[in-house]
């Protein structure tokens, strides 16, 4: 059975795509039954081109990405999530939707690349990707369906320190 995780983000423009993209990358190269998500609370409607130029130079594939409002993950029809993880600080601020399941939730705080002086901004990208990739890598090591809630918490808090 796959694992269900939703990644979000206010815009969901740009690191919860980054970290929605790279944990599907590593699931996919470590035979993980595992599918991230990604939404924003207020979606801005667009992938941030250096979001998508970060991905690709890294060799992940980012072809489906779209942004999109976590309104699409709380109806019956939706996925249950496992994990819902929040990426920048408004979005851990923000009251969430009641999640069906209860996932277990975390919060891995990164700072907003576009925000970068536009000399600096695609090495702002770069790095962003590299750090939430290794959070990613992590998380997709784990043995998620074999973990209680409470397990699953403690290892995403410590991932979360690293």
């Amino acid at each position: 059975m796959t694992t269900h995780i939703l990644i979000l983000c206010t815009h969901n423009s740009a690191r919860s795509v980054l970290a929605e993209s790279l944990l599907n990358h590593w699931a996919r190269r470590l035979n993980q039954n595992l599918r991230a998500h990604s939404a924003g609370s207020t979606p801005s409607g667009r992938i941030h081109p250096q979001a998508l130029q970060a991905l690709a130079s890294a060799g992940v594939d980012a072809s489906d990405a779209r942004s999109k409002s976590w309104d699409e993950f709380v109806g019956e029809a939706a996925p249950v999530m496992r994990i819902v993880i929040t990426v920048c600080d408004n979005a851990a601020a923000e009251p969430c939707p009641y999640w069906p399941g209860s996932p277990v939730r975390a919060h891995w705080g990164f700072p907003d690349p576009s925000l970068a002086p536009e000399a600096e901004r695609a090495q702002a990208f770069a790095l962003t990707r590299q750090a939430i990739g290794y959070r990613m890598l992590q998380l997709a090591r784990l043995p998620v369906a074999s973990l209680t809630d409470a397990e699953l918490q403690l290892a995403l808090d410590e991932i979360g320190r690293s």
